[in-house]
């Protein structure tokens, strides 16, 4: 299944959201569930697709009141890079730190993390992050808590993963190293699902 970019018939109207918001919430966080990733103690990784992204503009529009057609083209620009283009994943990559004096200090060392990204197919070579292409997000003193990744798969290693090979994450940053892997395997079936 290709995942497609969003258009606007594939949203619901501020109306009827409000009525199926409840049942739809439901099923994107049982969706998400199978797509969020601690790695370590302070990031989480969510993999976006259609329907993470579907979520997060329909919430957009409600929480904004925008139901002009020239406003909702406007969010559906705005996130639909999220959606994988079939040979890839995108992250949307948070760091977490709740005491706000701590994250001031571990963002400063953390500059460059989202560069330390990467994700591994079976044996094949690591893939590191191509990160934040919407806009520059880290400055001289510190990174941003959240960023937005995209890890480029090979045409061998999106095979590799349909036919069901091992798909391992990571960060390798001089002060902050952690992987999971492999990924657990409703994890790795939800991501084998953006390939095509």
């Amino acid at each position: 299944m290709h995942l497609r970019k969003l258009t606007r018939t594939d949203l619901m109207s501020l109306e009827q959201y409000s009525t199926a918001r409840k049942d739809f919430r439901a099923k994107v966080l049982d969706h998400k569930s199978r797509r969020t990733v601690a790695v370590g103690p302070h990031t989480t990784w969510c993999f976006e697709d259609q329907l993470t992204v579907q979520y997060q503009v329909q919430e957009m529009l409600r929480v904004e009141r925008i139901f002009e057609a020239e406003g909702i083209q406007d969010e559906l620009d705005a996130y639909n890079p999220l959606i994988p283009d079939g040979s890839n994943w995108k992250v949307t990559f948070l760091i977490e730190f709740p005491d706000p004096e701590e994250r001031k200090r571990r963002l400063a060392q953390l500059r460059g993390i989202e560069d330390r990204c990467w994700v591994q197919v079976a044996d094949f070579e690591r893939v590191f992050a191509i990160a934040d292409e919407d806009l520059e997000r880290e400055n001289e003193e510190k990174t941003s808590a959240v960023h937005f990744m995209r890890f480029e798969l090979t045409p061998p290693m999106c095979e590799a993963v349909k036919n069901g090979a091992a798909v391992s994450i990571g960060v390798d940053h001089e002060n902050y190293r952690h992987s999971v892997e492999p990924l657990p395997q409703p994890i790795r079936d939800s991501l084998a699902k953006d390939l095509i």
